[in-house]
């Protein structure tokens, strides 16, 4: 099979995708992001020599940008741990063909070459090396200047792989990137070893002798055949059946009964959290979201915008309603068609995650209790936000989980992971944040910080007594999607 097979492969699989219609928006959106980024980092290129040379007259502008490429790189590590995954495609079909892995396993890491992350740098460099070929630099040392950042991003591109397969094993996987970033950093900013010098020389070396450029090449080649070794040993029919085996940990959920009929659901829920690396992590964010108060409160600044209490209060309170209740029903995407064929009640199966996002309010509310320490205010606004996330933003998030589309992933890690994200995720933040802000900003500049608080209060009080109608309405809804949910979440997107 020649690469031009794959690429139709991979062609039709991405517009086939039951999603492809309902991504539209979010993949208008992210050409325009695109094209920003590009236009900013051209701008950047051509202005960057008269800037640095207007700005340092007695400096060398190569000199001053080669001192800052340590920082580029760094940072890039960073980027692309986070925002970048290795590009994959349906390999198990292919694993029955008489086609040598090898080729797969070179096309995946080949594709992963022409990322955006890896061009995205050129159209800063290559213009900066423009002007400096037209105010007399040597045009041999400047080009290969230009390649050795080309073949070093590279090197970070295939490192960033190494990096997320090791760290992809541990909780909170996002944390040793941080630290090993964080340490970088330190021990540059405090002089222990200049990195920025090191970084400096070895880049102006090429610029100085172009046949060093062999030495970034030889890692480059290096990495890609760490690379290829570790997903060539993956690449096998029975890979997934492969578990490790370990002590399953059980906990008694008894007290779930007082719930009703939504009781088995919610232990299911409870289960698939306890036991699932993303779904976990979430757990985790939920320290940051309670601590996400003192970013605000003790400030200053703040104690006079009282104002943005409400929102703080919103997310506080509702960080695990967030987190969770985005990705309804896509949590359950594994194992939904069988769970659509059994004889259950569909409201049911909703009341649960809305009593699942309900508890986790109360829960946070309370443990937000000590905010009353930088003022009543605080714990008013916490309380009129809690009571709104209860009866209003609950069942906006269940009724935005009836146009989610995408299956989930639950072994991947939750910090700054996209998948499963769509155009619904981008959109629900305008009724979840913005509207209460709105209304609660609104009533505070017209009438006080207490009436504000009194309405998010009473819009909260009717969407709990209007509680079943709504659950019917969403119910109705989602019994409509119900056969384009189990299409969707049967395939890979």
């Amino acid at each position: 099979m020649k690469i031009k097979h794959f690429i139709n492969l991979e062609w039709k699989q991405y517009f086939r995708s039951a999603y492809w219609q309902k991504s539209m928006a979010l993949n208008v959106l992210l050409v325009f992001v695109a094209l920003y980024f590009v236009v900013t980092f051209l701008a950047l290129g051509i202005a960057l020599y008269p800037i640095l040379k207007e700005t340092f007259p007695e400096q060398d502008p190569l000199v001053i940008v080669n001192s800052y490429l340590f920082y580029w790189f760094l940072a890039d590590v960073i980027m692309r741990f986070f925002f970048q995954k290795l590009p994959v495609m349906s390999v198990k079909p292919l694993l029955t063909l008489p086609i040598k892995r090898s080729k797969v396993v070179h096309y995946v890491l080949g594709k992963s070459g022409f990322s955006f992350f890896n061009f995205l740098p050129l159209f800063a460099f290559v213009p900066f090396g423009v002007m400096l070929i037209i105010n007399g630099y040597p045009i041999t040392s400047v080009i290969f200047w230009v390649i050795a950042i080309f073949v070093i991003t590279l090197v970070i591109n295939f490192l960033n792989f190494i990096i997320e397969s090791l760290s992809s094993e541990t909780e909170l996987s996002y944390l040793p990137i941080i630290l090993f970033a964080g340490g970088l950093f330190a021990i540059n900013y405090f002089d222990l070893i200049s990195f920025t010098n090191l970084v400096s020389n070895a880049v102006s070396s090429i610029y100085e002798t172009p046949l060093l450029i062999a030495i970034p090449v030889l890692v480059l080649i290096g990495l890609y055949l760490v690379n290829f070794g570790k997903l060539k040993k993956q690449l096998y029919l029975d890979s997934s059946l492969k578990a490790k085996a370990q002590e399953v940990k059980a906990s008694n959920l008894e007290w779930t009964r007082k719930f009703g009929d939504a009781a088995p659901f919610m232990q299911l829920d409870l289960k698939l959290i306890w036991r699932n690396k993303r779904p976990r992590s979430s757990v985790f964010i939920l320290v940051i979201g309670l601590l996400y108060g003192l970013f605000f409160y003790p400030n200053p600044v703040y104690q006079d915008m009282p104002w943005m209490f409400a929102f703080v209060g919103i997310f506080v309170t509702g960080i695990f309603l967030i987190n969770f209740g985005q990705f309804i029903p896509a949590w359950d995407s594994g194992y939904y068609k069988m769970l659509m064929s059994q004889n259950i009640k569909y409201k049911q199966y909703l009341k649960s995650k809305y009593t699942l996002m309900a508890v986790s309010v109360v829960i946070l509310f309370i443990l937000s209790i000590p905010y009353v320490y930088f003022g009543w205010k605080i714990l008013l606004a916490h309380f009129a936000a809690a009571v709104y996330n209860i009866g209003v933003n609950t069942h906006v998030m269940l009724l935005g989980g009836s146009f989610n589309r995408k299956k989930i992933d639950l072994n991947q890690r939750a910090a700054f992971n996209y998948q499963g994200t769509g155009a619904v995720q981008w959109l629900i933040g305008i009724p979840l944040m913005a509207l209460p802000l709105a209304i609660f900003g609104a009533s505070y500049y017209f009438f006080s910080f207490e009436i504000g608080c009194l309405v998010l209060t009473i819009l909260g009080v009717i969407g709990i007594v209007f509680h079943q109608k709504l659950m019917n309405l969403i119910t109705e809804k989602y019994l409509d999607s119900k056969y384009k949910m189990i299409q969707a979440f049967s395939q890979d997107n």
